[in-house]
């Protein structure tokens, strides 16, 4: 009798725990994060895949779900994207030319502003990339983008016109994959 009460509730625990997350690439995308005392929930997933190869999974976290892209890039609110490198061709260097190519295209090339700004997100990111690292971009109004790198603050970039022009690297009118935009949409 203990045995059977002991592993129903093994079972149920179990369930819970794999609710929890989303599977996204072989990758568990959480349902929750935090960005300072903020709550966030996943409003989507997906993947890049760039040559029909998937890159990373990523999760898009917003205080409550939405699915207006537009309005999502202009809020000023809490939100985070966090990112699952899948593939061991990832590297710093493919990231650095994939986020300058995001922000060219985020900014319909008004780069001017945010130049200084862009330079130091980049730099935060230096260190190399490898199969399974995660990287998460955290807004908080008022303070700004923090870069997690492999689970460490490296760096927090002011401004929410800096970051509409990162997020609009997934979320613009051309962004850097348009399946993967759906899947952040798609909640």
């Amino acid at each position: 009798m203990i045995k059977k009460l002991f592993i129903g509730v093994l079972a149920v625990l179990l369930m819970n725990s794999m609710a929890e997350a989303r599977e996204v690439s072989g990758k568990n995308i959480p349902e929750s994060m935090t960005a300072g005392d903020n709550a966030l929930i996943l409003n989507g997933a997906g993947t890049r895949t760039k040559m029909w190869m998937s890159i990373y999974a990523a999760g898009l976290y917003l205080p409550e779900k939405m699915q207006n892209a537009q309005e999502i890039i202009s809020a000023d609110i809490p939100m985070a994207i966090k990112i699952h490198v899948i593939s061991g061709f990832m590297s710093a260097e493919k990231m650095e030319n994939a986020l300058r190519d995001g922000f060219e295209k985020s900014t319909n090339g008004n780069l001017t502003p945010l130049k200084d700004r862009i330079e130091k997100f980049i730099l935060a990111q230096k260190a190399e990339l490898n199969k399974d690292d995660i990287l998460e971009y955290v807004y908080i109004p008022g303070q700004g983008v923090s870069v997690f790198s492999k689970g460490k603050l490296t760096t927090t970039v002011e401004g929410n016109d800096f970051k509409k022009a990162v997020f609009g690297i997934w979320l613009c009118d051309d962004p850097c994959d348009e399946d993967l935009k759906e899947g952040l949409l798609n909640n």
